[in-house]
């Protein structure tokens, strides 16, 4: 059985690839900095829970041998960490600046290093970037959140180009526009114009199971997703 490896496990979109995965038959490692808080969710789709932060090379490491050791070598990895701390450009601190960029930048070096050493071995996998619409603009009050997503689609083009002829298909996502966060059964406030304004996280989990199947002699490598009622 093949093995998918989720570093940011948490509610929603998160939750979704778990689930997603493990319908597709995989065997899903479900990563989250507090491992007890993926502990429900691992035990739904038969999978299991580590403690991971993305912030440390280390602790990355540790994920991987760990998942190697316990499930197989995975063939599927997501990295879909973030952070983001709303404040305007004489507002920000530094130590928040930095602490968004180790996550959301420096956390998708550690996965994509681990992940990829694993998948040229073998000749081919699957790493896919969760990107955002602050991937292509800096928004007022956003900065914080556009640096380390600027970074994290630089980091997944070169990944891309140095990888893809090894037969690792390389992806980055645009999720533009907000998800809808309920995991399963909580209480979510509908939109005006329809729950279907929100981007659906099973949706997107479809989106990335697709990007996984796709042959090599058609991969894509960005993908944009986003609700009809969202401008851009």
């Amino acid at each position: 059985m093949s093995v998918a490896v989720v570093v940011g496990a948490g509610p929603g979109l998160g939750a979704a690839l778990c689930r997603r995965f493990a319908a597709g038959g995989l065997k899903v490692a479900a990563a989250r900095r507090r491992v007890e808080e993926a502990q429900a969710l691992a035990g739904e789709i038969g999978g299991r829970a580590y403690a991971c932060d993305a912030r440390e090379a280390g602790s990355v490491a540790e994920l991987f041998e760990a998942v190697d050791r316990d499930l197989g070598t995975p063939e599927l990895v997501v990295f879909n960490a973030g952070a983001f701390r709303p404040a305007g450009i004489l507002e920000i601190h530094p130590d928040d600046f930095e602490r968004c960029w180790r996550i959301g930048c420096l956390g998708g070096l550690h996965v994509g290093q681990q992940a990829l050493q694993r998948m040229a071995a073998a000749g081919h996998g699957t790493l896919i970037l969760t990107g955002a619409t602050a991937s292509l603009r800096g928004g007022k009050g956003f900065a914080n959140l556009a640096s380390p997503k600027f970074g994290l689609r630089a980091l997944a083009q070169s990944m891309a180009r140095e990888f893809g002829p090894q037969g690792v298909h390389v992806a980055h996502t645009i999720i533009d526009g907000q998800i809808r966060n309920d995991d399963r059964g909580g209480h979510h406030s509908a939109s005006e114009r329809g729950e279907d304004a929100l981007l659906a996280p099973e949706a997107i989990a479809e989106s990335y199971w697709q990007l996984h199947l796709q042959p090599r002699s058609a991969w894509t490598h960005e993908l944009d997703l986003r609700p009809w009622v969202e401008r851009f």
